[in-house]
């Protein structure tokens, strides 16, 4: 990896737009970490500190620690995946939206259009949302009078700009930089929250030290939380340049005196086909219980069962999370592959998979082979995000903020970043037959 960016460094046009990425990263942490006003900073870095273990301090990990300082990016990116969900789901469901998906460039771009007004709505909402929280929790300094509108109106007006202004971040990324921009936010804010991992580590390893007779199974499980977050990003890796092979046969061709085709090659399908997009839209579904409690304040009773159960720590939390990732994963493999499609496809450059019959055979063949590899590449997924929690949950070591989610989208857009940038490499670096 520290080859291939060596290597695109040296390269002008790649330099600059990794120089722009980082720009943006650089801005994208400066406004991660200031606060909105008329906000009581201490008492709200008291009131965090007791949330840490439940589905906010989840919010507050994928913000990069912006949601818990209630800072101008403290929405984070999660409303424009939430609206990115709701318009993919939309676009199976709406006749109208399906046919301007099919237009082409100007459908995508109406589309991307319509994703982008919608963001703004669910930021405006979340924004509504956590300054109720904050104000229930005597957070805000003006809560009567005038001075209460003027104060809700400037600091929801500020977290929807901030969900905005990262949207924006996120499309430069795309069209003046490398890798997706959305994934590389969200993994600068993951990285972000690296040394408060470690910190937290540290502080279970000292408490060992000071009470070993209390604390001393830390002397193990802080070590081997260590070992198993360097074992699951090896395993991830793995596993991302896993691939299933079909076999392709190309019937020879004879055109005047050459005889074209007759080599053997393979179709390949990777296993996590979809990369860390089912954990990344998993999670933001996830995160709504959590911004409907912000509006509701502390729930009593019935309900407050019900939105524990959604913290991260939760049992029907971890079910939900396992089954999201997996749903996510087919839908995505259903965006990615149309088995008729590769059939037709085969069939035309007259390949043929080596004993499947051409045509709809090989489609249902192909569909089966698709179907097994998704299964097991979402319950790789979910077992990797889920492990952390069953960790905290068996060793009693709890608030720790580097997640199996975390890890995922670390290592996995790191890949994805490394290999865009490899593959432009090679494309500037392709000698043609006049070379």
């Amino acid at each position: 990896m520290f080859n291939t960016l060596k290597n695109a460094w040296r390269i002008p046009d790649l330099r600059k737009k990794l120089l722009y990425t980082l720009l943006i990263i650089i801005a994208f942490r400066f406004g991660s970490v200031v606060p909105v006003p008329f906000l009581n900073v201490s008492a709200l870095n008291t009131l965090m500190a007791s949330a840490n273990e439940t589905a906010l301090g989840y919010i507050n990990m994928l913000t990069g620690g912006a949601f818990a300082n209630a800072t101008l990016f403290a929405m984070g990116i999660t409303p424009y995946i939430n609206s990115s969900i709701i318009i993919q789901l939309l676009t199976v469901a709406i006749p109208a939206l399906e046919r301007m998906a099919k237009e082409g460039e100007d459908g995508r771009k109406k589309i991307a259009a319509i994703t982008r007004y919608t963001t703004v709505g669910l930021g405006l909402i979340q924004g509504t949302a956590y300054y109720f929280y904050l104000r229930n929790n005597k957070i805000t300094l003006y809560n009567e009078g005038f001075s209460a509108v003027f104060t809700a109106i400037i600091i929801v007006l500020t977290f929807t700009a901030g969900t905005a202004l990262i949207m924006w971040m996120g499309e430069q990324i795309n069209q003046k930089g490398v890798g997706n921009g959305i994934s590389i936010i969200l993994f600068a804010g993951i990285v972000a929250r690296l040394p408060v991992t470690m910190g937290q580590i540290w502080s279970y390893f000292s408490a060992a030290m000071q009470s070993p007779e209390s604390y001393g199974k830390y002397f193990v499980f802080a070590p081997l939380f260590i070992i198993l977050f360097l074992a699951v990003i090896w395993v991830i890796v793995f596993m991302n340049d896993s691939e299933r092979r079909i076999p392709v046969q190309y019937a020879k061709k004879v055109v005047g005196r050459k005889v074209y085709g007759g080599q053997s090659t393979f179709l390949p399908i990777k296993v996590t086909m979809s990369g860390v997009m089912p954990v990344i839209f998993a999670s933001a579904i996830l995160s709504i219980p959590s911004t409907i409690r912000l509006f509701v304040g502390e729930p009593t009773g019935f309900w407050k069962g019900f939105f524990n159960a959604f913290s991260s720590t939760g049992w029907l939390y971890s079910v939900l999370y396992l089954l999201l990732i997996v749903v996510f994963a087919y839908f995505y493999m259903t965006i990615q592959y149309n088995p008729i499609e590769m059939a037709n496809n085969l069939r035309t450059n007259n390949g043929t998979i080596p004993g499947i019959r051409p045509g709809r055979p090989t489609a249902e063949f192909i569909s089966k082979i698709l179907s097994k590899i998704t299964l097991i590449g979402a319950i790789f997924l979910a077992f990797v995000a889920i492990l952390p929690i069953l960790y905290s949950n068996l060793t009693g070591m709890y608030g720790l903020s580097m997640g199996g989610t975390s890890v995922i989208i670390m290592v996995g857009v790191a890949l994805e970043t490394v290999k865009q940038i490899e593959s432009q490499m090679m494309m500037r670096h392709y000698k043609g037959f006049l070379d």
